[in-house]
């Protein structure tokens, strides 16, 4: 269940010539925010790579994480991992919910799947899990346990953007 892994302590970038055109393309236009059409391109792209219908783009990580709590209508707890960027954890806050940590599986770095029905309350609506470095969690485990609890589950996959598990499944959340 591993994935090819991420180095998240220094950026990558490509060379610049690749780039150059695109560039060009937006100082022209003068157009690079708000629906674009890079962005369109992008978003475009992206979907006919995964083979998804719909993935919209968002300027950084909390907001589709806000708008899944806000979606799903979560209130009360949701179990998470420390183990994650603080954006994790303040979305959560900033959304009027409360964190519940369950610690990491040290093997593979993501939440813990079989610490997580200890830490469930009557108060806990849902479980934020978030894959790291590459690795999935156990998305399986995780299910079955939200199902027997009747919880929802919200999995921040911008670690593993594009892993494909087992079958066509992809693990996206796009940062």
């Amino acid at each position: 269940m591993y994935a090819l892994m991420i180095n998240v302590t220094k950026t990558f970038l490509p060379p610049i010539d690749e780039f150059k055109s695109i560039l060009q393309r937006a100082w022209d236009k003068t157009w690079i925010t708000n629906r674009g059409e890079l962005v369109k391109e992008l978003e475009q792209s992206l979907k006919n790579i995964l083979g998804v219908p719909f993935i919209p783009l968002t300027n950084n990580g909390p907001i589709p994480l806000q708008i899944a709590i806000k979606t799903l209508e979560l209130k009360g707890e949701l179990i998470t991992t420390p183990f994650s960027y603080v954006a994790t954890t303040s979305t959560i806050v900033w959304e009027n919910c409360q964190p519940v940590f369950v610690d990491i599986n040290p093997d593979y770095l993501t939440i813990d799947e079989t610490k997580i029905e200890a830490r469930i309350t009557a108060k806990t609506t849902a479980i934020l899990a978030t894959h790291v470095f590459g690795n999935p969690c156990d998305v399986e485990a995780i299910d079955r346990i939200a199902q027997k609890h009747k919880l929802k589950v919200i999995y921040d996959a911008a670690h593993c953007f594009g892993v494909k598990l087992r079958t066509n499944l992809y693990l996206i959340l796009v940062m």
